[in-house]
């Protein structure tokens, strides 16, 4: 089986769950003994061309980080891979107009519909309404669906037939232990800090987070990942927000450097009020970390009733004085999460099914068009 991974910015991982997953699934295929190319967003100015990383064939496309160039770099991708013979799986459904092209060429395509995007802040009015169209269209186009958790399965059922959609959430690894040295380049101790890793966006809850944690002195820091700009509106509040015990440590891409300040964090706060299943939290499950979360219905799914959960920064504020207050609730929370890890989050079963499905995808394509066209003969012709 050939396996074409469009719509993340590439592997190897640096950017956010997406290309975590893509990189996860695309070398567990090729492990398996199938053919997977990845489309990879590249800086503007380097050259397009293809390459193998690990066995995986890449397809590098310059394009410019901005929403237009990616944009420009779905539709030159979508181009290049229906060019090619194989099953297509797209990730994310913000250009699905384009993947019209599929379906005119008969190629087994599967989707994964990520979370509902058009209801994220961010964008306006007109944006809102491009994403909601390509969700339509993803939704009536796509050969099958897949959702990243329950709600998100609930919500395409609006669009079609259950039949239509299996709901495969996202794993991750068990992390047993790490080393300390990989934490202890920032000056951290194990389990004497708090982390929050999140892009910068409002739907993340990033400036409640700083907020609450800021308003009392807490002895201890709150790490932050990722990469801010005081040029810009958002970062530039989250930054003005935060007190003396915010330890801003940029981007990270390096996995073994984040599951090691996943694993020895003292909690791992989760703001996200959008989406389905998302694959941050999934890891810090793996990594047997207490979870504090923003209240609703997909991260109380995912992260189960072991976790936390705060509404307002109010809420937190007075959580994290609960807590710091009687630590030992940090210990039932951190065996919850392992439990709420092996039950529903192992990393793969989730693998094995996407494998699955796309054979399937394959083979039902394939016996479609083995199939004759059924005409009437002259006996039943009036029929």
């Amino acid at each position: 089986m050939h396996v074409l991974i469009l719509g993340t910015r590439g592997i190897p991982a640096n950017h956010g769950g997406f290309e975590t997953f893509a990189e996860d699934l695309a070398l567990f295929l090729t492990a398996k003994g199938h053919s997977v190319t990845v489309y990879c967003q590249t800086e503007p100015g380097t050259p397009s061309g293809e390459d193998v990383w690990k066995g995986v064939r890449r397809i590098l496309i310059p394009a410019e980080n901005t929403p237009l160039g990616t944009i420009v770099f779905d539709w030159k991708a979508t181009r290049h891979s229906s060019r090619e013979d194989g099953v297509i799986l797209t990730l994310g459904y913000n250009t699905a107009i384009f993947t019209v092209v599929y379906r005119l060429k008969g190629m087994p395509h599967v989707m994964n519909m990520d979370g509902i995007e058009w209801k994220r802040p961010k964008w306006s009015k007109l944006q809102r309404a491009w994403l909601r169209l390509n969700e339509w269209i993803g939704a009536h186009v796509a050969d099958h669906l897949v959702a990243d958790h329950p709600e998100i399965e609930k919500h395409l059922q609006r669009h079609t037939a259950p039949k239509k959609i299996t709901m495969i959430p996202y794993g991750a690894d068990r992390i047993s232990s790490t080393e300390n040295d990989l934490i202890g380049r920032f000056g951290l101790n194990s389990k004497q800090y708090y982390l929050l890793i999140a892009r910068p966006e409002p739907e993340n809850s990033v400036v409640e987070v700083v907020q609450a944690f800021s308003r009392d002195k807490r002895g201890l820091p709150l790490v932050v990942l990722g990469r801010y700009s005081p040029d810009i509106p958002y970062h530039h509040r989250v930054m003005e927000s935060a007190g003396p015990e915010i330890l801003f440590l940029g981007a990270i891409y390096e996995r073994d450097v984040v599951q090691a300040l996943r694993s020895h964090t003292r909690a791992y706060f989760h703001g996200h009020t959008v989406g389905g299943t998302n694959p941050s939290l999934v890891e810090s499950l793996g990594t047997g970390t207490a979870i504090i979360a923003h209240d609703n219905r997909y991260n109380r799914w995912v992260a189960g009733d072991g976790a936390r959960y705060f509404q307002s920064t109010d809420d937190l504020a007075t959580l994290i004085g609960t807590l710091e207050a009687e630590p030992d609730r940090l210990i039932a929370m951190e065996g919850a999460s392992r439990g709420q890890h092996k039950a529903l989050f192992t990393k793969e079963t989730p693998l094995e099914l996407y494998e699955q499905l796309l054979q399937s995808q394959v083979v039902a394509r394939t016996i479609h068009r083995k199939i004759p066209a059924i005409r009437p003969t002259e006996k039943d012709s009036t029929i």
